[in-house]
């Protein structure tokens, strides 16, 4: 029974196996058992002796040791380097199909060097040094053991690219499984893309990561996001928040791809679910302060709820517009537009406030396109009515922000894009010409006697009215006349 914690077997230095005292007792009593329990033995130590032989193997011998080395590798490249690496036969055939079909017996010009087998390889420079490491994995029992083989994304896939080529399974699984396990720079999975797909389905789990998803994890993924992004969640959240803002406008947006989703009536219902119940949040925050006191806007936290939810809107309005369903929001802006502006001008003069008007001029704009262009129809009365309260309060707001932004430190804070101005400029000028011609007259007149004409500069709409004003009997009479109508002018 004491024998029982020693090794089955010993060996002799040069790696013939002995027979231990255990071994013997062993041989003994099998003996007594018969035939069939002699050969159970045999099997035994058969596949014992093989586990631990390849072990021995694979650590007593050394790459480069000439001593024991029966085979030169020499690899070669086109720009004449010629490197001999000595190695050892028994250890490159047993991993490496190259190297077992060049040194069998059936390789018609394998050559003699000095006693030893000469293979020559061929390579380019640039995978010159993966060509050496793989050679060097031969020689270490590479059965999960030990991570830290590869040195690397780029190693990995370089060694990857020769394992393939010679024929290395092993290696080739190791690599696998390393690629598919780790993380990857941009520049490495762009150099993957190139690679991997050309090696066929030995390789494919290595790009799983990159496979197309099926439509219904997008879309679960994207209602998930827009009821967090329009959910209005704490301040310490904010950056979350941002990211999948901006994810979900990256899903829509078609680039030099299509569109991650493409949007169906389920899908713009819940977007429409979602804003209006951020918006439902706004009218009720903006009723408080309606129904308060002149300094309850300019509170700390009111300041920055109030903020956050223009900033979520103006948001809202890309995904309402990429979705092409901004109708329903236009109105909800147009029955709100008066309490905001009530609100808003009852707001103190700090950068904190001006800030805050700013996200509702933003928002604004954004409603304003949607009519001005069409995009939204509004009866001729709710034009004229949005043209009247917005005009004039983007007029007065616009030279505010301006004089803040250029002598106030946070100023960065308040800049608005110089193309935002300029478009909003534009949607009033478009939306001032759709308008019958006295209400047109109307709003240019109150134009020119303001002291902040400069902007919007409505001077196009002028030119355009001054014209059609001109012109109008001729033309229309002309018409009268070709068909028989008649006009009041």
């Amino acid at each position: 029974m004491g024998h029982r914690k020693r090794a089955l077997f010993t060996f002799h230095s040069h790696g013939i196996p002995k027979r231990s005292g255990v071994e013997i007792s062993l041989l003994s009593a099998l003996n007594l058992n018969g035939t069939c329990c002699n050969l159970f033995y045999l099997l035994f130590v058969i596949t014992f002796s093989s586990f631990i032989q390849d072990k021995e193997e694979k650590i007593a011998r050394v790459i480069g040791d000439r001593s024991t080395s029966d085979v030169v590798v020499r690899l070669r490249t086109p720009e004449g380097r010629d490197d001999w690496l000595y190695c050892h036969s028994e250890i490159l055939v047993k991993d490496c199909k190259y190297f077992a079909d060049r040194l069998s017996e059936n390789w018609p010009t394998c050559q003699i060097l000095d006693s030893r087998n000469c293979v020559d390889i061929y390579c380019q420079e640039l995978n010159f040094d993966y060509h050496v490491n793989l050679i060097r994995l031969l020689y270490i029992v590479i059965d999960g053991s030990v991570d830290d083989l590869w040195h690397g994304v780029r190693n990995a896939l370089g060694i990857l690219q020769v394992a393939v080529e010679l024929g290395c399974p092993q290696i080739i699984n190791a690599c696998v499984n390393y690629l598919e396990a780790v993380t990857w720079e941009e520049a490495e999975e762009e150099e993957i893309l190139k690679i991997v797909p050309r090696m066929g389905l030995q390789a494919e789990p290595i790009l799983a990561r990159l496979q197309p998803v099926k439509q219904s994890a997008i879309i679960n993924i994207f209602v998930s996001t827009i009821r967090f992004a329009t959910s209005s969640p704490s301040p310490n959240m904010s950056d979350l928040k941002s990211s999948a803002q901006e994810q979900l406008e990256y899903m829509l947006t078609e680039d030099d791809d299509a569109p991650l989703l493409t949007a169906d009536d389920n899908i713009k219902l819940e977007v429409k679910a979602c804003v209006n119940r951020l918006f439902s949040r706004f009218i009720d925050s903006l009723t408080a302060f309606f129904n308060g006191t002149r300094e309850s806007l300019s509170e700390a936290g009111n300041i920055q709820l109030f903020q956050s939810y223009l900033t979520d809107l103006s948001w809202a309005c890309q995904i309402l517009s990429k979705l092409e369903i901004m109708r329903e929001f236009v109105e909800y802006w147009f029955d709100a537009s008066e309490k905001i502006v009530k609100v808003l001008e009852q707001g103190s003069s700090t950068t904190e406030v001006i800030e805050i008007k700013l996200r509702a001029v933003e928002v604004t704009s954004k409603v304003l396109e949607a009519i001005g262009y069409g995009t939204v129809i509004l009866p001729t009365a709710k034009r004229l009515h949005v043209l009247k309260l917005w005009l004039p309060f983007v007029r007065v707001t616009k030279p505010l922000i301006d004089s803040v932004t250029m002598n106030c430190e946070n100023a960065m804070l308040l800049k608005l894009d110089g193309e935002m101005w300029q478009s909003l400029e534009s949607t009033f000028v478009s939306i001032i010409l759709a308008l019958p011609s006295g209400d047109q007259a109307e709003i240019l007149t109150e134009w020119l006697d303001n002291e902040y004409m400069q902007y919007p500069d409505l001077t196009e709409a002028f030119e355009v009215w001054c014209y059609r004003s001109k012109v109008a009997k001729r033309r229309l009479s002309l018409i009268g006349d070709e068909h028989g109508m008649t006009n009041s002018f």
